[in-house]
């Protein structure tokens, strides 16, 4: 017999301690019925990151986003307020805005040409004479939550469980101490990944426990005995001293990128991470695509973008994150194809590397019991 949504949920008991905790099966990374209630709650009712934020800095100037299946526009109108809606006409359900990002004084459909104001207000309808009980008031775009915080605007399909700051428990206070404004965005990177977004996820909060066998230049200068994380709400950090890199080794053309002395990876729920090393940042932000692929879009900011050393710079640094994102994209599509064989159901947490894991997983299990 076919187990039924709410048996596959409740399949993976989250009110355990961690040390005889089991993980969540491996049904959930490969469930279409489970990607959808994910649709339906994780990423319906919570902060997400939509886009970086100086994309919308002027009046006029909009991004759009399209996450786990829902088209998104944030719009910064005329009077300098930040908006967002749904990217859906009200007439037909085309797009009112069809590039990734750009200025405009309005936003109009393509499709059948119906115009809206930089506020949302449907201003022209073409040929709609004589239709009964029609009112232009009552069919503006719908709009979404949206707040400012960091490198990106974020926004809630749902009225949001609480205010941004809130959601994001001591991570602002933590962004604040390690001085990220003097940052400058340097480029994008889109990768796509044969995995499951969780098993993308999962890697990245295991507390540094994959680092050494995965990452043989990484792991010559992370300080692992002193590895430490920290779960706080909807967040967790993760922060390792640095130590030198030994000369000739596979870890100094990564230290030449990576510097300071501790290593910042802060995680946002459930799918916005931040990697911090002194003069440098990157996120990344892991879309669902299906049960068994994801993208994962990273945005590079660096403490100096002028001049050529400073190119060259930035140039050496995407290159070191292609190179671990290679690797953290290999092991995570080994692992999707070994969720799928009948000699794996469920694992084990190691207690001291992977609370975080169990944290995220913890949180994934109370949004989706809300289905069940």
């Amino acid at each position: 017999m076919i187990p039924s949504l709410a048996e596959k949920i409740r399949s993976f008991d989250p009110t355990l301690p961690l040390e005889q905790a089991r993980t969540i099966p491996s049904s959930w990374y490969r469930d279409v019925d489970i990607g959808e209630a994910e649709r339906c709650t994780v990423f319906s009712r919570i902060w997400l990151a939509a886009g970086r934020a100086d994309l919308v800095r002027q009046p006029g100037s909009f991004l759009t986003a399209e996450i786990a299946g829902a088209p998104m526009a944030v719009v910064r109108d005329e009077t300098g307020t930040l908006r967002a809606f749904h990217n859906v006409c009200r007439h037909r359900a085309a797009p009112v805005l069809t590039e990734p990002c750009g200025r405009a004084t309005r936003l109009r459909c393509r499709y059948h040409g119906w115009t809206y104001d930089l506020t949302g207000r449907l201003r022209g309808t073409p040929e709609f004479e004589g239709v009964a009980n029609f009112s232009r008031e009552d069919n503006g775009l719908a709009p979404l939550a949206v707040e400012e915080w960091g490198p990106f605007v974020w926004v809630s399909l749902d009225p949001p469980p609480c205010p941004l700051a809130e959601y994001l428990g001591p991570l602002p206070g933590r962004f604040a101490a390690l001085d990220l404004g003097r940052l400058r965005w340097a480029g994008s990177r889109s990768f796509e990944v044969r995995c499951n977004w969780k098993v993308f996820v999962d890697n990245y909060l295991d507390g540094g426990y994959h680092v050494n066998s995965v990452h043989p230049g990484l792991a010559g200068i992370l300080e692992y005995s002193e590895y430490r994380t920290e779960v706080a709400g909807f967040t967790s950090s993760q922060i390792s001293p640095l130590r030198p890199a030994e000369p000739g080794g596979p870890s100094e053309t990564v230290a030449q990128a990576r510097g300071g002395d501790r290593a910042y990876y802060l995680w946002i729920f459930p799918n916005v991470m931040f990697n911090f090393y002194a003069g440098y940042l990157d996120t990344n932000v892991v879309l669902p695509l299906g049960p068994d692929r994801c993208r994962v879009d990273y945005e590079f900011y660096f403490e100096q973008t002028e001049g050529p050393e400073a190119q060259a710079r930035i140039a050496h640094g995407i290159a070191v994150s292609d190179q671990i994102q290679m690797e953290d994209s290999v092991i995570c599509e080994e692992v999707q194809r070994g969720l799928g064989s009948r000699a794996y159901e469920t694992g084990r947490y190691s207690v001291r590397r992977e609370g975080a894991v169990y944290a995220f997983h913890q949180l994934l299990a109370r949004h989706l019991r809300e289905t069940s």
